[in-house]
């Protein structure tokens, strides 16, 4: 078997790192920057510290934030007419995997013959237009390191991934500054979905020795660090921590990919705006537990890496330990365990199924086939 992985770039990693766009502009011989934001990032005032740099920096910019949360690809639309309408020669994105999915997606639609409606149809029409700056404000998503752009579909009403390698962002800065106030339930959720992308990544069919090294750091990382990231918002140590391991969740994406977690919450963000790290976290320990008996091994090589303490354990009693963790988690951090907490109904259970098991993207790379009647099974143990 031979596997590759493909990287950002260039990172930046530590406190007030985020100056460095400074030198990022002058290596890129930039003069008009189009940034990439939302209305929150912008009420924070952390949005004013990169402003401050790039006025430092003596370019011109514009700045992008009327982009919703959990976006259609019908708002990246009416995003890229105001994008086309504007020269800029390098895309800066400071938010969550909405603002960064949305700035990736325009770093290759700025200036094409395509439009985002041909790459939802076929992704590898893609080409890198302009050159991307991720700075990412959770402790999640891990969008700064992949090249995905996940948008909702309402006229299918779930989620798609357009997936193309030249949506790899060129520089990451992960500056703790960003996240030193994030709210405790973005801890949650952000925390939780990068998590999911660790455990995912590290049971996918598709592992590779390369996404295996960053899923697995990532994992301990994340494990060891989102209780405490959670009931203390101020440790950045912490929370920091929770950015690294956000980030190799994302690099280990890149080189597996997620699995029947993430496909099985698509149609819940899509029909009901579920938030993406919430509707992860739903069915994560479900997912894990149909899992298990497929991927055992597995579970255990994390186990012994976030638990040593229990080397004397058998196989199952590991695997199962470290399911019990990831539900013990979403417990701790407060996130709603139950569909009907969103005005899922029993009677939509026929469509979720249905939607499910369209996305097949995710689905085959899960170590065990599902059925319709095992994604029934798993929506119904949260629909209770």
């Amino acid at each position: 078997m031979t596997y590759q992985m493909k990287i950002p770039s260039c990172l930046y990693g530590g406190e007030g790192c985020i100056d460095q766009i400074k030198e990022i502009i002058a290596k890129e011989k930039a003069q008009k920057v189009l940034v990439f934001t939302d209305k929150g990032i912008q009420n924070t005032g952390l949005l004013d510290i990169l402003l401050g740099n790039l006025e430092e920096a003596k370019v011109t910019y514009r700045v992008f934030d009327d982009l919703k949360p959990e976006p259609a690809y019908q708002d990246v639309e009416v995003v890229m007419e105001e994008v086309h309408s504007c020269d800029g020669d390098l895309i800066v994105a400071m938010g969550g995997g909405s603002v960064m999915d949305a700035a990736k997606l325009c770093s290759v639609l700025k200036d094409a013959d395509y439009t985002i409606r041909d790459l939802l149809k076929d992704p590898s029409l893609a080409r890198k237009q302009r050159k991307t700056v991720m700075i990412p404000t959770t402790c999640g998503t891990g969008s700064e390191a992949t090249c995905n752009a996940i948008v909702a579909v309402p006229e299918e009403q779930s989620k798609k991934g357009i997936v193309n390698d030249d949506m790899i962002p060129d520089y990451v800065i992960l500056d703790g500054v960003t996240i030193a106030k994030l709210p405790k339930q973005i801890v949650a959720a952000t925390g939780v979905d990068a998590l999911a992308h660790a455990v995912e990544c590290f049971t996918s069919k598709k592992a590779t020795p390369f996404s295996d090294t960053y899923a697995l750091a990532s994992a301990k990382l994340i494990f060891a660090n989102i209780r405490e990231a959670y009931r203390n918002p101020d440790n950045m140590e912490a929370k920091n921590r929770m950015m690294l391991g956000a980030f190799y969740g994302g690099v280990a994406i890149t080189g597996s990919g997620t699995t029947a977690v993430h496909a099985l919450s698509y149609p819940l963000g899509g029909k009901y705006h579920i938030a993406h790290g919430v509707s992860n976290a739903i069915l994560f320990a479900h997912v894990m537990e149909f899992n298990k008996e497929a991927c055992e091994e597995r579970l255990e090589l994390l186990c012994d890496a976030i638990a040593p303490e229990i080397c004397h354990k058998s196989r199952s009693e590991k695997a199962q330990y470290l399911i019990d963790q990831i539900a013990d988690i979403v417990k701790l951090t407060d996130i709603p365990t139950n569909l009907e907490e969103f005005g899922v109904k029993m009677e939509d259970l026929d469509f979720l199924v249905e939607a499910g098991s369209q996305q097949q993207r995710l689905l085959v790379n899960n170590c065990k086939e599902l059925s319709l009647e095992d994604i029934r099974n798993i929506y119904l143990k949260v629909l209770k």
